[in-house]
């Protein structure tokens, strides 16, 4: 018998500078309630789905504090909240936290009855802490944001949900398989995603163009749900955003890494699909059975080496006798 569990994208098109929080959160509550009237059990926002992208500029401490959320959820965003919980539906929503005197970049998902059922810190923060001198636009997540201190938690759904193993990550993370293989060893069905993606290069190189930008984040989508044999849904914030273009692309990828929705504008744009979470098991006993083929004696260089070390070069006389 198979477990199916309707699961939505709720990309969104940008968030200005200049936009009222209401304005934002009745964007969100109606891309929510376009979700439930398609018969949505899980809703997927993207990344600091409540505010602009700010870490495109320098700002003062003061400036910075009004972006982040000391706790969730709280009286800016429960009218997000109560309406999931309305339409029993849960949802995975991306926001700035501050946690005492820390600020990180986090995503949590609720359950269809409003309850907290995981959060997740970004591991992977892209940019610098310095500006660049002379751009316009900068990419400061190492300057506003401490890196996630919560591992890759990966976490039950509930019953309504046919009890799939969650597992969360934010924008950059998307990238890293070392992420991803870690919710792969904890079973991993269903990893939720939202991000905010540059359609140019946020580190101030010009060789890659938006069209690159979106191809990457679909293939780091498709390569990683096969090769740990999950559904994912991958959620954007796009358009032109105070002058700076975010790249779209959200997509629902099944186990074998296959497309099986995305979205076709850069606005707010709602995607539904079937996830079969049974799906997963033909990659998780077969050909990804970590217990039967996984060999990590030889992975140490994955946890105890951070840049590249090029091999050594072999000596002259070698090289002659060759």
């Amino acid at each position: 018998m198979s477990r199916i569990l309707r699961v939505a994208a709720a990309q969104m098109g940008p968030n200005q500078r200049a936009d009222a929080r209401s304005a934002i959160l009745a964007r969100m509550v109606a891309l929510l309630d376009q979700a439930a009237d398609r018969g949505a059990d899980l809703v997927v926002f993207p990344e600091l789905a409540f505010t602009t992208f700010f870490p495109r500029w320098l700002l003062e401490t003061g400036e910075v504090d009004a972006y982040f959320e000391a706790a969730m959820p709280n009286p800016e965003v429960a009218a997000l909240f109560d309406r999931a919980r309305e339409r029993r539906v849960g949802f995975y929503v991306g926001y700035a936290e501050l946690a005492g005197d820390r600020h990180f970049n986090s995503a949590i998902t609720v359950g269809p009855d409003g309850t907290i059922l995981g959060k997740y810190r970004k591991v992977h923060l892209p940019g610098s802490v310095e500006p660049r001198p002379g751009d316009r636009f900068q990419q400061l997540e190492k300057r506003y944001f401490d890196y996630g201190d919560l591992g890759f938690p990966a976490f039950w759904g509930p019953k309504a949900w046919q009890e799939p193993v969650l597992g969360m990550l934010v924008c950059n993370d998307r990238r890293w398989p070392e992420a991803w293989r870690c919710y792969g060893l904890q079973g991993v069905e269903l990893m939720l995603i939202g991000y905010n993606s540059a359609a140019y290069d946020p580190n101030g190189g010009t060789t890659e163009s938006e069209g690159l930008r979106t191809f990457h984040s679909t293939l780091a989508v498709q390569a990683n749900a096969y090769m740990n044999a999950t559904w994912a849904v991958s959620v954007a914030k796009a358009g032109n955003e105070d002058g700076s273009g975010l790249i779209g692309g959200s997509c629902i990828v099944d186990p074998n890494g296959v497309v099986v929705a995305q979205a076709e504008t850069l606005g707010d744009e709602v995607l539904v699909a079937e996830v079969d979470l049974d799906a997963c098991r033909q990659g998780k006993e077969k050909m990804f059975n970590f217990a039967a083929h996984r060999r990590p004696q030889h992975y140490g260089a994955i946890v105890d080496q951070v840049g590249a070390v090029l091999p050594p070069k072999p000596a002259a006389a070698e090289r002659l006798s060759a």
